[in-house]
C-alpha cells in the first residue's frame, strides 16, 4: 500500500493490485473550499467545469485517456453494469453501483465521500471491477454481487480474484442509528456482532470487515484493506459525515491498459 504524486496529484494504490488503478486524495485540483480541491463530485454544488477539470487532471496524472472512462450513477444498489466501450459523451448515465469490463481501452470509474470503494481484477481472465458501497449496499451484498457478475459474465473464478477495499469511513467513526442495526442483525444473525461494536455507548457498523467477509463468503481469498478512515483525514479525504455534507468526492478508477 503506497501513495503516489504527480503532477500535484496525490493518490492510494494497492500493493496486491497489479493493473492500472488509483485512489485520488483531494490534493491537486481546481476546486475552491469546501470542495478543495480534486473534487470530481458533479453533484454537490461545485462548477461543472471545474469538476471536468479534476476528472481530465486525476486520469492524466496516471496515464489513462479520459475519454476511456465509463462511470454510472451511483444509486446504493447492488445493480451490475459490463462496460463493452467508454461511455460516450453526453449518454445519459446508467444507474448502478458495480462496474465491470474485460476491455483494455475502459476506465472504469466513481465517485465516494465515506462508502468503501471495491477494487476487483482477475489478472487470469483480464476483467476488472469497480463497486461502491455504503451501509445499504454493503447489506445488499455487493462485494459478493460483484464477484457474482464476473463469474457470470466472464467466467472467473473467485480464487483468482485479487480486491482491494479502499478509504473509507472507518469503524471508529461510523455510528448507525437503530434502524440500521436491526438491518444488520436480520441480515447477520449471529455474525453481527462481527460487525457491530459498542464505541463511547454508541453502536459503530465496520464496514471494512462487512466487505471483507462478503467476498470471502464468495470465495475471494487475496484481499488488501486500506484500513484508512476519510473521517480521520480529511486532510486527505473527502468525508461526507465529518463534514457534516459540505464536501466534495475524491475519485477511484481502475483499467486493463
Amino acid at each position: 500500500m503506497a501513495f503516489v504524486q504527480h503532477n500535484g496529484i496525490r493518490y492510494y494504490r494497492f500493493d496486491a493490485l497489479q493493473t492500472c488503478h488509483a485512489l485520488f486524495t483531494r490534493h491537486g485540483g481546481v476546486s475552491p473550499d469546501p470542495w478543495g480541491s480534486l473534487n470530481v463530485g458533479g453533484t454537490v454544488g461545485d462548477d461543472l467545469e471545474r469538476v471536468r477539470a479534476n476528472r481530465r487532471l486525476s486520469f492524466q496524472a496516471i496515464g489513462c485517456a479520459p475519454e476511456s472512462i465509463f462511470d454510472v450513477w451511483q444509486i446504493h444498489s447492488a445493480d451490475v453494469v459490463c462496460a463493452r466501450a467508454p461511455r460516450p459523451a453526453g449518454e445519459s448515465y446508467r444507474r448502478a453501483d458495480i462496474i465491470l469490463t474485460d476491455q483494455p481501452d475502459v476506465t472504469l470509474f466513481m465517485r465516494f465521500a465515506d462508502c468503501v470503494p471495491i477494487l476487483l481484477h482477475d489478472p487470469r481472465r483480464g476483467v476488472v471491477g469497480l463497486a461502491h458501497a455504503g451501509w445499504m449496499g454493503t447489506l445488499r451484498d455487493v462485494a459478493s454481487a460483484a464477484v457474482e457478475a464476473m463469474k457470470k459474465n466472464y467466467g472467473s473464478n473467485p480464487a483468482d480474484m485479487i480486491a482491494g477495499l479502499g478509504p473509507s469511513i472507518g469503524p471508529d467513526h461510523y455510528e448507525i442509528g437503530a434502524d440500521v442495526i436491526l438491518q444488520v442483525m436480520q441480515k447477520h444473525a449471529d455474525e453481527a456482532e462481527l460487525f457491530l461494536k459498542s464505541h463511547q455507548g454508541k453502536i459503530h457498523f465496520n464496514l471494512w470487515e462487512a466487505n471483507r467477509f462478503s467476498l470471502e463468503r464468495a470465495g475471494v481469498c487475496q484481499i488488501e484493506v486500506s484500513g484508512i478512515c476519510t473521517a480521520c483525514h480529511t486532510e486527505d479525504w473527502f468525508s461526507h459525515r465529518a463534514e457534516k455534507g459540505r464536501t466534495g468526492r475524491f475519485g477511484a478508477l481502475i483499467s486493463l491498459q
